[in-house]
Parts: C-alpha cells; structure tokens; sequence
C-alpha cells in the first residue's frame, strides 16, 4: 500500500495534462495530494483530473501577463511546462525564442510570486522545478531552451534563499531525454533525415553522452519530485538534483 505522505496538501502542476507533468500529477496524488492540473489542453487535463480526483486550470501558459493577479494558495508548485524549438542562433526567430523565454522562465517567476505569499503564511512550501540536463550543458541549436533552463536554475537558487526562513524549499530536476512525445517525435525526424532505424538515430545521437544507454521514465522524474515534494527532503533546497543516465558526469 503506497504511504499518504502528501495528505492533506495541494499541488500544482504545470504543464500536467501530458508527459513528464502527466506522470507527476499521478504520482503526487498517489501519495495524496489534492493535484491542480494547469494546461492549455482542457479535454486531455479534465480526462486526468477524473482519473485521480483533482482539478484543472485551463491556461495559456505563454503568457505570463495574464498571472500578474495569480493568487496560489497551494503547498507543492511544480513548473514542469515546457517546448522546444531548435535553429543555429543566427536563423533563430526571435518570436519562438521570447516563447520559449515566456513558457519556461517568465510563467515560472510569476507562478512562484503567486505562491510564495500563501507558503509563507503557513510556513511550509515546496517549489519543484523541472529543468533539464541543459539547465547545466549546453547543446548547439537549442539556444533559447538552454537559456531558459540555465534561467530557471538560477531563479530556483534564489527561491531558496529567500524562502528559507520561511519553511519553504526549492529544487531543479535535470532530466536526459526522456521517453515523451516531444522526445519520440525528435527521434523520428533524425531517423528520416538520416534515413536509419529510430533506435540507431537515438543511440547515436541523443544518447551519446549517456552511461545508460536509455530513455528516461517520466515515472521515474514523477518519483523524484515526490520526494523532493515530501517531508524527508525539508533539508534540501537550493539543489539540481540530475536523472540523466550519467551524460554531466563528463
């Protein structure tokens, strides 16, 4: 029987009507959280919200003018909404840039100043932050994405600080690939363009760095910010904690 660690307490998750977010919705209310689904899909968050009896928030994150009167009286924010869009600098478009900047950086800050006044009172919070191994290294191409995960570390790191005194922590999550349909449709456009099987273009090419050569589980993620979400981890804060198969340990 999995222990109620989370009973009694409210999460938000960005971002949780699919993939990584998905995994972490199921995950924190399999623990007994009361799981906020924030998405701009709202058939795909009402169907997950039925499932584990939680409740939605259909918005479009890309716009973080629109939280400016956000009011989040929750006790676990999890950031987790994200995209990718991928060009050598110099043909970058600076519009997908500013969204990416918007989606993974901006709405985050807005989120965590929504929130921050509610922990505060009641001196207990937990922000969770899912960045990505590019939130630590670098990759060509993906300029604006590793620009925002670097940003989203260090507006974690100072989180930390200043929660600290008030009962609340702040932590990043640095996934690898991970076995997503963001992920899987990266993998097919290199197996076309390159004309092999799908599991050669991903060992070749996304797992290169890897010591484990595979994907990573979003349930595997999820069981990470339950943790960081619990109790056990009241000492942790201001951390990066990686789940890349061994890829920054080069």
């Amino acid at each position: 029987m999995v222990t109620k660690t989370l009973a009694g307490r409210t999460a938000l998750v960005t971002g949780g009507a699919s993939g990584i977010g998905a995994a972490c919705v199921r995950a924190l209310s399999d623990v007994g959280a009361k799981v906020v689904i924030a998405d701009i899909n709202e058939s795909a968050a009402e169907e997950l919200a039925r499932d584990v009896g939680g409740s939605t928030w259909i918005v479009d994150l890309a716009d973080p003018g629109a939280l400016t009167d956000a009011d989040l009286d929750i006790d676990i924010l999890v950031n987790n909404a994200g995209l990718q869009r991928t060009s050598a600098i110099e043909a970058f478009d600076p519009a997908e840039f500013r969204l990416l900047m918007a989606v993974m950086l901006e709405t985050p800050f807005m989120l965590i100043r929504a929130a921050l006044p509610a922990m505060y009172a009641r001196h207990y919070g937990r922000i969770i932050n899912v960045s990505s191994v590019h939130g630590l290294r670098a990759s060509e191409t993906k300029v604006a994405y590793v620009a925002a995960k670097h940003g989203l570390e260090g507006l974690s790191k100072v989180t930390a600080l200043e929660g600290g005194r008030h009962g609340v922590t702040s932590n990043c999550v640095n996934p690898g690939y991970a076995r997503t349909a963001l992920v899987q449709r990266q993998i097919g456009d290199l197996a076309r363009e390159r004309g092999v099987a799908e599991d050669e273009a991903l060992q070749d090419s996304m797992l290169t760095l890897n010591a484990i050569k595979r994907l990573v589980e979003p349930s595997e993620i999820a069981s990470l910010v339950c943790w960081l979400a619990s109790d056990d981890a009241a000492m942790v804060t201001g951390a990066s904690y990686t789940m890349d198969g061994g890829w920054s340990a080069r």
